[in-house]
């Protein structure tokens, strides 16, 4: 797998957030990976956020004791079991590690007042959102699907407020890629699932910025099956099959 993916200019590991085999085949992967490419990888997560990326660096330089790295970084509450052991090994072999997400209060912020709220930021917030204007297109897949499910919740502005505010997660984390590899670097981004599913999401919009850029997607299912047969939908270049009662960081 990791020979398949060294020849790859992106790889887009999608997970589940509370699958614990798949935070462990995270890490094998970007081990396996590192013997491939050396310095020429580079990691990033959804799971940090842009604003971030000052903390994150001077945790990765030994310059910020673990203790007080949560004072200078939004973590996430699995952070300790999931994703830290991924920071320690880009630390351990001196690896760029990217906080590629936009700052979750302009998500938020998009999905109550819509995307041309942006507008009237500052212009140095704006560094932490991918450039303006953004497009948000149904023909991105799993955005259509997205909106049907909202359907019947809300109104057609709020659904696709909804929407905008996935799109500025995925535009910011695909431009967050793009700026930070480099010639024959890979780079290994850790997302969830819906993220790069069927490939929507990052990686529309690293193919709308890049069309030659050679892209791969690891999707996750969980199934009833005890066969661990492949579900039915679109398949990527690898697909991970795991029972779905499968130990979880939390619940």
């Amino acid at each position: 797998m990791a020979k398949k993916l060294s020849k790859y200019d992106v790889v887009l590991f999608g997970e589940l957030h509370n699958n614990s085999v798949n935070h462990w085949l995270q890490l094998r992967l970007a081990k396996s990976l590192f013997k491939h490419k050396k310095d020429r990888l580079v990691l990033g997560a959804e799971m940090f956020e842009r604003d971030n990326q000052t903390g994150l660096n001077g945790y990765l330089a030994g310059k910020l004791p673990a203790k007080q790295l949560k004072d200078s970084v939004r973590l996430w509450n699995n952070f300790v079991t999931d994703y830290k052991p991924l920071l320690d090994f880009a630390k351990k072999e001196k690896l760029v590690f990217v906080a590629t997400n936009v700052p979750r209060r302009y998500a938020s912020q998009v999905a109550k007042q819509g995307l041309a709220s942006l507008d009237t930021l500052p212009q140095p917030d704006k560094r932490w959102i991918a450039q303006l204007p953004i497009t948000v297109s149904l023909e991105t897949p799993g955005y259509a699907a997205m909106k049907k499910m909202m359907g019947d919740h809300a109104d057609g502005t709020q659904v696709m407020n909804f929407v905008a505010a996935q799109a500025i997660k995925d535009a910011t984390m695909a431009e967050s890629i793009s700026n930070n590899r480099r010639g024959e670097q890979l780079f290994l981004h850790f997302n969830g699932d819906y993220h790069s599913k069927e490939y929507g999401g990052i990686y529309w919009y690293l193919k709308q910025q890049n069309p030659a850029l050679k892209i791969a997607v690891i999707s996750i299912f969980e199934t009833e099956d005890q066969n661990l047969a492949m579900p039915t939908g679109v398949v990527t270049e690898f697909n991970l099959v795991l029972p779905a009662d499968m130990i979880r960081t939390y619940e």
